[in-house]
């Protein structure tokens, strides 16, 4: 079965067939962009050290380890997603302002950063827990840290990558939420699994 792969700059062309539920890979320019990168554009109004447009943020604290020799270069050691609503606050303008074409998290995100996508045609992905190491091999090079004075893991890490994934599309440009349909099917059915259970479990009062 082929793959997937979305090249940075990736257009709104790009995303127009992907659905949710889709796996995809990535190659080309990632940033890692977190709590503080989010809250030092919409909240602090200072302006971002790189330009997103058209590329991908991940967001994630990474660990690095600076190449002996080499000052200013740092290989990945390990780079797992970080929970993604954490960042719902302030997606939505950071879509906007920024012109980002896609996110990678872990977990869900809610209403507002489905609206952004859909406006702005951008799409939302989830990078599976536990595979902090395998998203590292994913990584060809460390280009460059910005604002490195917030911290290792909120800084701008711009890394260029390969078929970096798998990468499963939570929120599409049609603003569908993976998450949120979920969530519906799974309280349909729970009720009456629950009145089921109950038939052969007691409880003290």
């Amino acid at each position: 079965m082929s793959r997937k792969i979305l090249t940075t700059p990736i257009n709104n062309e790009d995303l127009d067939s992907l659905m949710i539920g889709d796996i995809i890979y990535l190659t080309g320019y990632l940033v890692t962009s977190r709590d503080d990168v989010h809250q030092r554009l919409i909240k602090q109004h200072k302006p971002l050290p790189v330009d997103l447009a058209g590329k991908a943020i991940f967001h994630a604290g990474p660990i690095m380890q600076e190449i002996e020799g080499q000052p200013g270069k740092y290989d990945v050691i390990s780079i797992g997603p970080t929970t993604s609503m954490r960042m719902e606050k302030y997606e939505k303008d950071f879509i906007a302002q920024t012109g980002l074409k896609l996110i990678v998290g872990k977990g869900g995100m809610g209403s507002d950063t489905a609206e952004a996508c859909r406006e702005c045609k951008a799409i939302h992905t989830v990078f599976p827990g536990g595979c902090a190491v395998l998203a590292a091999n994913c990584v060809e090079e460390v280009e460059s840290v910005e604002w490195l004075d917030l911290g290792m893991p909120e800084a701008m890490w711009v890394m260029r990558v390969k078929e970096f994934g798998p990468l499963i599309v939570s929120i599409d440009t049609k603003g569908n939420n993976l998450f949120e349909n979920n969530k519906k099917a799974f309280d349909l059915r729970k009720n009456n699994i629950v009145e089921d259970i109950c038939k052969y479990v007691d409880y003290l009062e």
